[in-house]
């Protein structure tokens, strides 16, 4: 099982869940990845684990192209190939376990953003891991094309920024844009770091009331800034420690000759969906935490 990269809160938290699932269920986990969101990297790892006659392969991919080759190698040796977390091609995978719907979860980020500004109008600007990464872009193309049509009057100052999947480089790159837009109102900040760095920066400027934040978040790493109020709002896609749980589980059940389908349950999950195209499992709606809420949750 590898994540986009390890060291990051989300995935640690993920890792937490997927060892517990394997510890459960008895199966013999490797939980891996690299060091920075490396997509030639994580080629060169699963190639390696290729050769230790793994019996599955589940990936959160920082690139769907680069990675294509070598899943469907895994694919020809008869191994199991699902992603998580983040999609790769789904021609590429026997399934797709996903936090929440993509396209939900991106039109919920921009009406959180309107409702954080108090206004559906202004400049804003848009934070993202990395540009490759798919489950990211899919969210903030739902997010624009929803604004295109709800909120005609929102003006995106530049297209998304890159930040590494590092707190630090969104920190400093929301430094820029408070420099560089001086009429800037909102910022939408996708991949779990960069919704801290940027409200970092909001913090350090006391611009709480002039320029709102929202993003993806988890309550433990946002309660200080959601409670002053430098991030507005967490649309958090699930508990990390359950989409890696559901991760491994589902691998097992596939595994052990079970069916997959809308319905089945997942311990402290509940109920799946499996959308249309019989792969992609949803497994909730997106949780909405701010400060009056966030002492609730404890990941």
């Amino acid at each position: 099982m590898m994540p986009k990269l390890i060291g990051i809160p989300w995935f640690n938290a993920s890792d937490e869940g997927a060892k517990r699932a394997a510890d459960e269920l008895g199966v013999e986990l490797i939980y891996t990845g690299p060091t920075t969101p490396d997509a030639a990297e994580q080629v060169k790892m699963i190639e390696d684990y290729l050769n230790k006659d793994v019996s599955a392969v589940c990936i959160a991919p920082n690139d769907p192209n680069a990675v294509k080759p070598v899943l469907n190698m895994a694919r020809d040796k008869g191994i199991l190939v699902m992603d998580w977390d983040t999609p790769a091609d789904i021609n590429d995978v026997d399934y797709s376990v996903q936090s929440v719907d993509p396209v939900v979860y991106g039109e919920t980020l921009w009406d959180y953003l309107v409702k954080a500004m108090g206004s559906d109008e202004g400049e804003y600007a848009i934070l993202t891991g990395g540009l490759e990464a798919a489950g990211l872009n899919a969210w903030i193309e739902a997010g624009r094309e929803h604004a295109k049509e709800k909120y005609p009057n929102l003006s995106l100052v530049t297209e998304p920024i890159a930040t590494n999947e590092q707190q630090q480089e969104a920190y400093s790159k929301t430094l820029d844009l408070i420099k560089t837009y001086p009429n800037l109102k909102g910022i939408v900040a996708v991949s779990t770091p960069a919704p801290i760095g940027a409200a970092q920066a909001i913090q350090e400027k006391g611009l709480q009331d002039k320029i709102a934040v929202v993003g993806g978040v988890l309550p433990n790493d946002s309660n200080q800034y959601l409670k002053d109020k430098s991030l507005d709002y967490g649309v958090v896609e699930a508990n990390p420690e359950m989409l890696g749980y559901a991760t491994v589980y589902i691998a097992a059940m596939n595994l052990t000759g079970q069916t997959i389908e809308t319905g089945i349950e997942i311990p402290g999950l509940g109920k799946i969906t499996l959308d249309s195209n019989g792969k992609t499992i949803i497994l909730g709606d997106p949780l909405i935490i701010d400060k009056n809420n966030v002492d609730n949750y404890d990941f």
